[in-house]
């Protein structure tokens, strides 16, 4: 409505300026501290990363990493607004609120915002220190390039509050290494400094949509950027109370989002990892300048880190490719795959407990960046949990034994599903995905892929009619969530067993449901899978299986049969695979053997 009426337009005036700018000197004499200190004060041992070397070249000769996975060249003269996968060209005169997200003409808007995020600039900082170079020109160059090439409120890089916040964390971090380089000048950041007010002012003033209309990890970044908002920029007279709302409204976002079992109301181990990035962030600017969040904050953060890090393969750090993954990693702080969490479940760890999960240079690179701040020391150590554990709230069932881990989704829906993925089953063996989940792709592609990674058959679970076990809406919307009526864990001297119960099919029948029970053996390399469908019995059921190695042999009582199906490790990316699935009417039983 505030679109069609032409309020946002009147709210997120084109011709909006600071009015009481501060010079560069000031700002040097009366800066709040950020996590990192200036360039020549840092004390991070310096080492010659060669992943980092390499990544550097690739960015200072034109290129860029999409979505944390693919490179691609942009060249020196990119112009920040056409999409490199269409070659779509958006015109930079036309107010933000005016562009959709969707259009199959422009593509995907998120491969424009992906350069406009600024994370290339960390690795560019990181490069800098550790191989004794001086990139500040270049580095305020392209800051200086992009104010002048995207005019305020106006393009496709003002469309998405999200993303302007994390330009700017992003910035402070050049901002605050360089703040005594020469390339800052005077000119450049009068300019920095009126972008900064506008793109402050553009959050506030939008912040009910993330809060209201989105609610997920757009609203952590806008209110964490928010609260931070007066510590880092304290001579933008609005920020005083701008923070203290976003303060408030920070609290409330993690109090609601992330469940009292440490479990995410998005159900994606990416968006997750999000979240952690963004506390370490916020703890340690808050510590940095004396400043102490509610208890529950540091308690939902303890609990957040270790559900993902009971979920972690220690020989790499992979978890599984679970829940929408549109490759976001905000603070690229280390040279680590953007598959290892490792990195950054380490710095939050270090933050609560004085700690470190692992100690090799490469991992703590994330932590040495963030400040290395230990900012309370009551939360003892996290330690792997062999057996089986209970994540009830979210719905997250993990059995680790043998060097296997075996992963169950069994739960509600209080808040939006993505993904129609409930009583999926992932399996690992030493850190190998052996059985998987075929991740997401994109968000805004062909109707047949996207069909398929957010619908059922691209997971391990039942279809039905040839249906997902929810109704597709529009976007990113489901009709008929799944909702879990039971699920637990019993044990006996020769098998954990799971034992879960879902509504599912309801828009073919409402008193559709699904039962699974799975029996994972202590003595033998199997897991028997029993899966019962109730009141659907005139409609097609598949039983649908993503094996990941050749070792792995899944067999049943009915014949297998062999399908097309399509694997995503990295957003943007996929590869054709073969996948099978069994025929089955109201019942069946599968037997999965491993052979190592």
């Amino acid at each position: 409505m505030e679109k069609k009426i032409g309020y946002l337009k009147k709210k997120h005036p084109v011709n909006l300026s600071f009015k009481v700018p501060i010079t560069i000197s000031d700002w040097k004499a009366s800066h709040n501290p950020y996590v990192i200190e200036p360039k020549e004060a840092l004390l991070i041992p310096k080492e010659h990363f060669e992943p980092l070397r390499e990544k550097a070249e690739r960015i200072l000769a034109g290129e860029i990493q999409f979505f944390s996975s693919e490179w691609r060249s942009l060249g020196k003269d990119y112009n920040w607004i056409t999409n490199p996968s269409t070659g779509y060209q958006y015109d930079i005169t036309t107010h933000w609120s005016q562009i959709p997200d969707i259009s199959e003409d422009a593509g995907d808007i998120k491969f424009v915002w992906e350069k406009s995020r600024f994370s290339y600039l960390l690795t560019l900082i990181r490069y800098d220190y550790h191989f004794d170079k001086d990139l500040s020109e270049f580095i305020f160059s392209e800051i200086e390039d992009w104010i002048d090439s995207n005019p305020i409120n106006q393009g496709p890089n003002w469309r998405c509050s999200q993303e302007i916040s994390l330009r700017i964390l992003n910035w402070c971090f050049a901002i605050y290494y360089y703040q005594n380089s020469d390339a800052l000048t005077e000119e450049r950041w009068q300019k920095i400094q009126n972008v900064v007010y506008a793109s402050i002012h553009h959050v506030y003033h939008h912040i009910d949509f993330s809060r209201i209309a989105v609610r997920n990890n757009h609203a952590i970044t806008e209110t964490l950027f928010l609260t931070l908002s007066n510590i880092l920029f304290p001579f933008i007279p609005e920020t005083k109370d701008w923070s203290k709302k976003g303060l408030k409204w920070f609290e409330d976002e993690i109090n609601y989002q992330i469940y009292d079992d440490g479990t995410f109301l998005q159900f994606s181990m990416n968006y997750h990892r999000v979240v952690i990035q963004l506390l370490s962030l916020g703890i340690s600017v808050f510590h940095k300048n004396n400043r102490n969040f509610p208890k529950f904050i540091y308690n939902k953060a303890y609990r957040s880190l270790n559900f993902l890090y009971q979920c972690m393969q220690d020989e790499n750090g992979k978890l599984p490719n679970y829940g929408s993954n549109d490759g976001a990693l905000f603070f690229p702080l280390a040279d680590a795959d953007y598959r290892d969490y490792r990195p950054q479940l380490n710095t939050l760890h270090y933050i609560l407990t004085n700690k470190a999960l692992f100690e090799e240079r490469e991992i703590l690179e994330d932590l040495n960046w963030n400040g290395k701040i230990s900012c309370i020391n009551v939360f003892p150590p996290l330690r792997k949990q062999q057996g089986v554990q209970s994540f009830d709230i979210g719905g997250y069932f993990v059995c680790r034994d043998n060097g296997f881990f075996t992963f169950i989704r069994c739960g509600d829906h209080k808040d939006r599903p993505a993904q129609a993925d409930n009583l999926h089953l992932d399996i690992w063996y030493q850190g190998k995905n052996i059985l998987r989940d075929s991740g997401t792709y994109k968000y805004n592609t062909d109707s047949e892929k996207l069909r398929y990674f957010m619908g059922s058959l691209s997971h391990n679970v039942v279809v039905v009619n040839e249906e997902s076990q929810m109704l597709k809406g529009g976007r990113f919307i489901w009709y008929y969530w799944t909702q879990k009526l039971h699920a637990g864990w019993s044990e006996t001297n020769n098998d954990y067993i799971f034992s879960g119960e879902i509504k599912a099919f309801q828009f073919l029948n409402k008193n559709a449901t699904h039962r699974r029970k799975i029996y994972i053996s202590k003595k033998s390399l199997n897991w028997i899978i029993e899966d019962e469908l109730r009141n659907l019995e005139n409609y097609k059921m598949k039983q649908v299986w993503h094996p990941a190695d050749p070792r792995l042999k899944i067999e049943a009582e009915c014949a297998k049969s062999e399908f097309s199906s399509y694997n995503s490790d990295y957003y943007g990316s996929y590869t054709k695979e073969k996948s099978i699935f069994f025929e089955f009417h109201n019942k069946i039983s599968s037997i999965i053997t491993f052979n190592i």
